[in-house]
């Protein structure tokens, strides 16, 4: 299946005279996006296809068309919550145990196929993505512009369960790096690349505890290596030692994304149904 996704945009007073190339990009079409447009003839003017050097006056509509791309194949039978959905972003609430893109031993069962049956012709698009066992907020782009414009502006927060702890929070700066002999594992080691990760207690149970993580840097599993790093590993998470004894897979969810729509402007906050 191919995406075909048009926008059409508005020359404003401000933007009068102006070249379209130049309208574009302050519009936050990147410089790539724009090659592959002309490539494929993807912009026009008042319906004319032209030069994006040419000038464009107030009034006047500039028609982007996106080029196409090969999408999963759509799976009716998954059902993922959508917390949020506008012309260029969508918002799962991706359950645990399910893997965000499709891979050698997961295929048609992923939140990839979903979006290929629930936004049919689309190219799916992920501003944020997630671990199989985290739960929680997936932000997708419905177009490679919103991608372009979403990937500055996304901040995210997490939730997870750690071992009983007097201590109430803290920050852990510590390096991350890819274990030698592994392609998935990591590891905190003095040549990895600097990674800082803030969490903070805010709910005490009778064997674990919820706490609130913020991450000033994105490396993979970097929550989870952090967390062990200290001693207090997530629990369920096998990988690095976490206490698997009443959970399999790491107790840890995407509680909340927050972005500014291209569509609108304003910044959107959206917050993940799911508890641990």
């Amino acid at each position: 299946m191919e995406e075909i996704y048009v926008r059409t945009l508005t020359v404003t007073l401000e933007e009068d005279g102006r070249s379209v190339k130049d309208i574009l990009r302050a519009r936050g079409f990147s410089r790539r996006l724009l090659t592959k447009l002309k490539l494929s003839d993807g912009i026009c003017l008042d319906g004319a296809k032209i030069r994006v050097t040419a000038p464009a006056y107030e009034g006047q509509k500039i028609t982007v068309t996106e080029p196409g791309q090969t999408a999963p194949e759509p799976n009716p039978l998954l059902d993922v919550p959508v917390l949020y959905e506008d012309g260029d972003v969508i918002v799962f609430d991706k359950p645990a145990d399910m893997p965000v893109h499709e891979s050698i031993n997961h295929r048609g069962d992923t939140l990839a196929n979903f979006f290929a049956c629930r936004c049919k012709g689309l190219t799916f698009r992920t501003v944020n993505r997630l671990d199989r066992d985290t739960a929680g907020c997936v932000c997708v782009a419905k177009t490679r512009y919103a991608a372009n414009a979403l990937a500055g502006s996304i901040s995210k927060v997490y939730c997870g369960l750690i071992p009983l702890t007097k201590l109430s929070g803290g920050r852990v700066c510590a390096p991350i790096a890819r274990e030698r002999e592994s392609v998935i594992l990591r590891c905190v080691r003095a040549d990895g690349k600097y990674s800082a990760t803030c969490w903070q207690v805010i709910e005490r149970r009778k064997d674990s505890v919820l706490c609130r993580f913020l991450l000033e840097t994105g490396r993979t599993h970097q929550i989870r290596v952090h967390m062990a790093h200290i001693g207090l590993p997530l629990i369920g998470d096998e990988m690095y030692g976490g206490d698997t004894s009443n959970r399999k897979g790491q107790a840890l969810m995407c509680s909340e994304v927050s972005f500014i729509s291209p569509e609108s402007g304003k910044r959107i906050t959206v917050f993940s149904e799911r508890k641990l």
